[in-house]
């Protein structure tokens, strides 16, 4: 973990490297597989979106997209790369424990890589956690992609953490499968052992 603020460490990384390790060109090979067929529409959400690969592919199949960042410098790319491509996907600089709830919620929530990133000792997952259920519409989808500790980093969320974080009557149908998450670093590509929880809003949650 960084002694610094949030934005401010993902303002760095965003602005003064070649590119984070995350940034991949596109999305994650293990979503990008489920866009054609497991997203519920038209309005999703990208939490932690970053650059917008997702949330770009995500608007090209028609969808509502609105993606969320902590790192203005990161939501300014986002901008730019929608503006470019003719997309008009809703970029906005917010941290993911804070994301105003709409009147309508999102019928699919992706995460790719924002969870297993935020803080655990403090109270960031908690919230997030406990806002998920308020973005996501009865009967939608949540998508979280997480690398795991077997992938030897030091860090990540093992598919019983994962599982924990969704629990009944808030979710149901949730699954958990093994998966590579696709990191580009000095010297060429790298697969981290990582999980993909699906999990659907209970419509009968509180």
């Amino acid at each position: 973990m960084t002694d610094e603020p949030d934005d401010v460490h993902y303002d760095h990384l965003y602005r003064d490297t070649e590119r984070p390790p995350w940034e991949i060109g596109g999305p994650q090979p293990a979503l990008a597989a489920v866009l054609d067929t497991g997203v519920r529409g038209p309005r999703v959400l990208d939490v932690g979106c970053g650059t917008g690969e997702l949330a770009l592919a995500l608007a090209r199949r028609g969808l509502d997209v609105t993606g969320v960042d902590i790192s203005p410098v990161a939501i300014g790319q986002a901008r730019a790369r929608a503006a470019e491509a003719g997309l008009p996907v809703r970029f906005e600089v917010c941290d993911a424990t804070a994301i105003p709830v709409p009147p309508a919620p999102y019928d699919s929530v992706f995460d790719s890589g924002l969870l297993h990133s935020l803080d655990r000792r403090g109270a960031a997952v908690r919230d997030y956690l406990a806002l998920l259920p308020r973005l996501t519409a009865p009967g939608g989808a949540v998508f979280v992609l997480a690398v795991s500790p077997e992938a030897g980093q030091g860090w990540g969320l093992d598919a019983d953490a994962l599982r924990a974080a969704f629990p009944e009557p808030l979710w149901s149908h949730v699954t958990v499968e093994r998966i590579d998450v696709l990191a580009r670093v000095e010297g060429g590509d790298l697969r981290l052992a990582g999980n993909l929880l699906r999990a659907t809003r209970s419509p009968a949650g509180p």
